[in-house]
């Protein structure tokens, strides 16, 4: 029993040993809910599994590849991820850049408008968007209301319920929730910058805006193209919003890519389709990142 304990003892005193102890039940988590459920999935994509066809669980090869790439709903769907994404990353960005500049500087109530821009962020996407939902509600939607009230409108308007303004009104609700993370990371890429920088080109006579051209611009580079980077990922793969605002609707004009790839698996039951078009999603992810990389390093090398 002594000796048993010893080499139990003798284990934990080897830092590597202890190492590979602590992180075993980490490692062991992810294999079962992330790694292991990929390798499935690939798997799948490889196969015409159909819930509705029986023995449809057979090898296909690049089938359902060259199917998604050939169909036109998925490039339309494509498309509107694209413009869906062009907008709200160069809003978000934008306006993240904006207001950060703003918070970082010294005024009463600092930590509180901090701590109130962030609220948005802070909600659940479903209470999000069901709150969104409302706002642009025919009948009863504030929206609605207000502009009416204001005179800018005759007659309410069926937001959700036009193809030309349902995919903005989508939009708008994620800007509003994912701006704060824009402020968040570049608020934390102003804080890094030194204020001696400031101070010497004040007394070299620098105004604001040469100031921000090329002291602030330059060192916040790496912050805005990682925050670029990451809104696109993430604006690929919205689903929330869509699912619960619109349901891809009205006559698809909401269907991003997202959304098509979960009608595809859970409402038609095209498992292996459903599996091939995620990895697709994943793909274009992947490169996106391998751009970010490509640019970033080459923003440090000049």
């Amino acid at each position: 029993m002594i000796g048993k304990n010893c080499g139990f003892k003798s284990f934990l005193d080897d830092p590597k040993k202890l190492a590979l102890l602590l992180i075993f039940p980490a490692v062991l988590l992810i294999f079962g809910v992330l790694i292991f459920p990929m390798f499935i999935s690939l798997g799948m994509s490889f196969t015409g599994l159909k819930l509705t066809v029986p023995s449809s669980n057979y090898f296909i090869g690049l089938q359902n590849y060259i199917k998604a790439l050939g169909n036109p709903a998925f490039w339309a769907a494509f498309r509107r991820t694209g413009y869906f994404a062009l907008i709200t990353v160069g809003v978000e960005v934008t306006l993240g850049l904006a207001i950060a500049l703003l918070l970082n500087q010294k005024f009463v109530g600092r930590r509180f408008v901090r701590g109130l821009v962030m609220l948005p962020w802070a909600l659940p996407y479903v209470v999000c968007a069901m709150m969104w939902k409302w706002i642009f509600d025919a009948n009863y939607g504030a929206l609605n209301a207000l502009l009416t009230q204001m005179g800018l409108l005759d007659n309410y308007i069926i937001w959700l319920g036009r193809p030309s303004t349902a995919m903005h009104a989508v939009i708008l609700a994620n800007i509003w929730k994912e701006t704060p993370v824009a402020i968040i990371l570049i608020l934390a890429g102003l804080q890094s910058i030194p204020k001696e920088l400031y101070e010497a080109s004040r007394v070299a006579g620098a105004t604001w805006w040469q100031q921000f051209k090329f002291i602030t611009l330059p060192i916040l580079k790496p912050v805005l193209l990682m925050t670029i980077m990451l809104k696109i990922i993430w604006a690929l793969k919205e689903f929330d919003l869509i699912y619960v605002m619109t349901r891809g609707g009205p006559a698809n004009a909401t269907n991003l890519l997202s959304f098509h790839i979960y009608q595809n698996t859970f409402k038609f039951l095209k498992f292996g389709y459903g599996s091939a078009l995620a990895y697709i999603l994943a793909i274009t992810s992947v490169l996106i990142a391998l751009v970010y990389l490509k640019v970033n390093k080459s923003s440090e090398d000049m």
